[in-house]
């Protein structure tokens, strides 16, 4: 066999080889990362249990890249701020966008009101996220749903917020 004719085969042989062994399958990651975020945040609540609210609300995704599922906190800010740490279960709708489910905890107090009431409860937050194609930036809205989130009158507090946020 001459020197031509072996290299011929060798290279023959071996670019099926390379070729499959970094042949990765195409999949679907959408909206992945974590954000940091800031956006109003508005009390929905019927006026009759309490004074509507407004004010702002700071908020982070840590996003688990392996697991559908993200740990959420919002600082929600009004007459009285209430911090509100949530774990989500995350479902992809495209490339670039996540709808969620959360349920966690509204930790607020005193007398004055936050935007999810003024009591510690527990707290239901569905929303979505949406990440700019080819950037860092995130549009994300959300509700949350605070279960007796109101000293003595002991209705729910719903907020919602929508803002903008950028991935790390």
């Amino acid at each position: 066999m001459s020197c031509d004719r072996f290299k011929y085969s060798v290279f023959c042989g071996l670019v099926p080889l390379l070729v499959s062994v970094h042949h990765h399958p195409v999949t679907a990651k959408p909206a992945y990362g974590s954000y940091f975020g800031v956006s109003p945040a508005v009390s929905v609540t019927d006026s009759s249990q309490e004074e509507q609210s407004l004010g702002g609300a700071v908020g982070v995704r840590y996003k688990f890249l392996k697991l559908p599922i993200s740990l959420r906190t919002q600082a929600l800010i009004g007459g009285n701020t209430a911090i509100v740490p949530t774990v989500s279960y995350d479902i992809p709708l495209n490339w670039q966008t996540d709808a969620y489910v959360g349920a966690g905890f509204v930790l607020a107090g005193g007398d004055s009101l936050s935007p999810v009431g003024n009591q510690t409860s527990f707290a239901i937050q569905p929303g979505i996220d949406y990440v700019l194609p080819n950037s860092n930036t995130v549009i994300f809205g959300n509700a949350i749903i605070a279960v007796d989130g109101y000293k003595g009158s002991g209705g729910n507090a719903i907020s919602i917020q929508g803002g903008i946020g950028w991935r790390f």
